[in-house]
């Protein structure tokens, strides 16, 4: 005889499926929403010229992330006009970029579905009073990842432009992210916005 599954044992199979339901579709994002807070005085008619990354003492100690990050601008700002050259002598301005990531796995967000917690199911099935609890052990963390972007002068060592994209999320912190941010960042330069501003990035469908 073809063996029954009863009611106490469906809901767990139900909670396990919509658990999983749940994490899939927050495995692939269409888009990155940065607040970005953006400073300067960016001498109006200025063109963006040519630039060279500068390395701080500290970055200079982590050459394979500074790497990372260089890399992640460099398209964005090209998108914005300057153009990189080799040569520190050839460059009009200099322009250093840093990332922080903050993770907090105590911080919660309260979700009018699931509440402040997260899913949690236990003890109202069966007659054993048995039942699964995720609240606690499968809320992810609330992490913080930020980018920032600063330029001087050559010539002058002034500081002509400073931007700054901070994008919260729950899980964990995704290198892949920091060209989007730093594509919000620059998006509007030469703009400024010292109170934080939402911009949206769309993410490429082949890089989701």
């Amino acid at each position: 005889m073809r063996p029954t599954i009863t009611t106490s044992l469906r809901w767990p199979l139900v909670v396990w499926a919509l658990l999983l339901l749940v994490l899939s579709g927050c495995a692939s994002i269409n888009s990155v929403t940065s607040q970005v807070s953006s400073y300067g005085s960016w001498p109006e008619g200025r063109q963006p010229g040519r630039f060279v990354f500068e390395r701080l003492p500290s970055q200079a100690t982590q050459p394979a992330l500074q790497n990372q990050l260089e890399a992640a601008a460099l398209p964005q700002l090209e998108a914005v006009g300057f153009k990189h050259v080799a040569d520190a002598a050839q460059a009009d301005v200099s322009i250093q970029v840093g990332a922080q990531v903050h993770i907090d796995p105590r911080r919660r967000t309260y979700d009018p579905f699931w509440g402040p917690w997260g899913p949690g199911w236990g003890g109202w099935w069966g007659t054993g009073g048995s039942g699964i609890s995720l609240s606690m052990t499968m809320e992810p963390a609330y992490v913080e990842m930020q980018v920032d972007v600063l330029i001087r002068d050559r010539h002058t060592n002034q500081v002509l432009y400073e931007t700054h994209a901070q994008h919260d999320r729950l899980g964990t912190a995704d290198d892949r992210l920091y060209a989007y941010l730093f594509e919000a960042a620059l998006k509007d330069f030469p703009r400024q916005a010292i109170s934080p501003r939402s911009v949206t990035v769309t993410i490429p469908s082949d890089h989701r």
